[in-house]
């Protein structure tokens, strides 16, 4: 009998150790790293206004939750293409239903990722509204962008030692702009 528990911890063991891999297989992702808070419409018409946006750009909204920033991007700066990243299947969800209410067509796309392990590459001008330590995590992918991205965050810097080269205030809420050299 005690043989028979110790399989069947043994088997409990190895199932709980392939769970994360499994998960990760099924598209899971990790949780957040911050709640879900979104970004109001003037913030994000003065941040894509103030990274300059043109039918050139292809922009990337880190953490894009409900899509409004690369919907904007294509409607109202007519970007060429707009990308939103976001870890939350839910907030997926949501922008997706908002993209089929926009009228932007396939120039539009959300990814269900994590934006730390994202390619970055294609992007002209890259927004995002994250926690001043997720903004410094990200900053050496961010530095190493093609020169002439432009980098916009709503309420959040990237500390002392990479000064943004215009900030505007937006209603009480800051807006910060980087252009990579």
């Amino acid at each position: 009998m005690r043989f028979w528990h110790l399989r069947l911890a043994a088997i409990l063991v190895a199932a709980l150790m392939a769970a994360p891999a499994a998960a990760q297989q099924a598209g899971t992702l990790r949780q957040p790293d911050v709640i879900y808070v979104p970004t109001p419409q003037e913030v994000v018409d003065a941040m894509l206004k103030l990274a300059s946006v043109t039918p050139k750009d292809v922009v990337y909204d880190l953490g894009s939750g409900d899509g409004r920033i690369p919907i904007t991007a294509v409607q109202k700066f007519n970007a060429k293409m707009a990308v939103g990243i976001d870890i939350d299947p839910q907030r997926i969800k949501e922008a997706h239903e908002n993209h089929a209410k926009s009228g932007v067509g396939d120039r539009v796309r959300f990814l269900n990722q994590d934006l730390f392990q994202t390619d970055l590459s294609p992007a002209t001008v890259i927004t995002l509204y994250l926690l001043p330590s997720l903004n410094q995590k990200l900053m050496p992918t961010l530095k190493g962008l093609k020169p002439g991205t432009r980098i916009v965050s709503h309420s959040f810097d990237m500390g002392s030692e990479w000064p943004p080269e215009k900030t505007e205030d937006v209603n009480g809420r800051m807006i910060y702009l980087w252009t990579i050299k």
